[in-house]
């Protein structure tokens, strides 16, 4: 919402959307209404495909890197009909679909499982679609009241930060530099920081609601959700995804207050135990860095306010984050902080070859760029491995 066209920008929230895809823009699925009312219409239109996908298959003759493909399709084809087994039960355990999810979750089940590990979606089945419509109602009704009275009615201040702020949100990605991606993202922010009047809005938020957006979006459609043209949305649609992304990112935010109240203690106080951790983990790292002068807060404050967001893209993130919601949410600042400690310890022999400027310089621009599921998986397990050792160990960090 561009504020000089408040107005015309609440008739486009209110405004009734063709349900016809135009492919140019992307592919809107036909049955988005269905996934609407009733999120697990979602597996039951994948297992469709996937039953197709076997009996195309099923007469081909197996040898050398197609049998491997094969074999690979065979267990994550087994995965998926865990999750699919444990989240149709009429009670989800809740403990199962956890050790299921730390090690990622099948793409097109996102949409279900992060609301229901988030405790967004209930775990009883029966009262999923009511709790969904009218946690959908309460959000569309807290935006309508909130920008009723236009520009006047606005906090200025958090609106000008985050009026700046959305434009920067995910720079190149085609999604993120629509208007129509950029409003419902604006929406989003500025209700959710008007009920938090403690920490307000806080830069680096924006980028913590582009995981789930994408998310919850890829459930209505068939293409790249990073390509998708949201403007062609249906109304209910829109509303859906952006009352799932403001609720699941409320419930992240909840766990990581103390990183965005005055003077963002929690922050601090990770990037002290981060620091600590490191001289544990890797001595000879933490005595280069500190010869170079390098203070942690040079570089970490951010990995800690926007979760590694700035250093990796937002699909390593989702990867990501099926780990840290299996972990449950306090893992956004606790398991977080052995995932930073072995995301530096990672470029340790680079980094002791640096004076300070390379230290900085390198650790500003990471060579991520290449990054996929496996790399992220490494760097969970070795966090995990270091999670294990030091967590308990109170004594080693600061008497804390």
């Amino acid at each position: 919402m561009v504020i000089g066209d408040l107005e015309a920008d609440a008739d486009e929230y209110g405004a009734t959307h063709s349900a016809k895809p135009r492919y140019e823009h992307g592919v809107l699925r036909a049955d988005v209404d269905e996934i609407v009312n009733d999120p697990l219409h979602l597996i039951e239109r994948q297992s469709e495909k996937v039953s197709s996908r076997s009996r195309a298959t099923g007469g081909i003759d197996l040898t050398g890197d197609t049998e491997k493909l094969m074999r690979e399709r065979s267990i994550r084809t087994n995965r998926r009909t865990k999750f699919i087994n444990c989240i149709t039960k009429d009670d989800v355990d809740i403990a199962q679909l956890r050790k299921l999810a730390w090690n990622g979750v099948p793409e097109d089940l996102r949409p279900l499982v992060w609301p229901l590990l988030l405790g967004y979606l209930p775990l009883p089945k029966p009262t999923r679609s009511s709790t969904l419509a009218r946690k959908r109602r309460e959000y569309a009704s807290l935006v309508d009241t909130t920008f009723s009275r236009g520009r006047e009615g606005l906090d200025q201040q958090i609106w000008h930060q985050i009026e700046i702020d959305v434009p920067r949100t995910r720079p190149g990605v085609p999604l993120w530099m629509q208007g129509s991606t950029q409003r419902s993202l604006e929406r989003i922010l500025y209700v959710w920081a008007i009920r938090h009047p403690a920490s307000g809005y806080v830069q680096g938020i924006n980028d913590l609601a582009t995981p789930f957006f994408q998310v919850f979006l890829s459930a209505y459609i068939d293409s790249d959700p990073e390509d998708f043209d949201t403007g062609i949305l249906p109304d209910n649609v829109r509303t859906a995804v952006e009352a799932d992304t403001f609720w699941c990112l409320s419930r992240l935010l909840d766990g990581i207050q103390d990183n965005y109240i005055a003077g963002q203690p929690g922050i601090h106080r990770s990037v002290k135990r981060m620091a600590e951790l490191v001289a544990r983990i890797d001595a000879p790292l933490a005595a280069h860095l500190d010869v170079e002068n390098v203070e942690f807060m040079q570089f970490a404050f951010r990995w800690m306010n926007c979760l590694l967001m700035r250093e990796i893209s937002v699909q390593n993130t989702i990867r990501m984050w099926d780990t840290y919601l299996a972990e449950g949410t306090d893992a956004f600042s606790q398991f977080h902080l052995y995932v930073c400690s072995a995301f530096l310890v990672r470029w340790s022999k680079k980094l002791q070859e640096m004076d300070f400027q390379g230290i900085i310089m390198f650790l500003q621009s990471l060579p991520t760029q290449g990054w996929g599921d496996h790399e992220i998986e490494m760097l969970l397990s070795e966090a995990f491995v270091h999670y294990s050792t030091w967590h308990n160990a109170q004594s080693h960090f600061g008497g804390r």
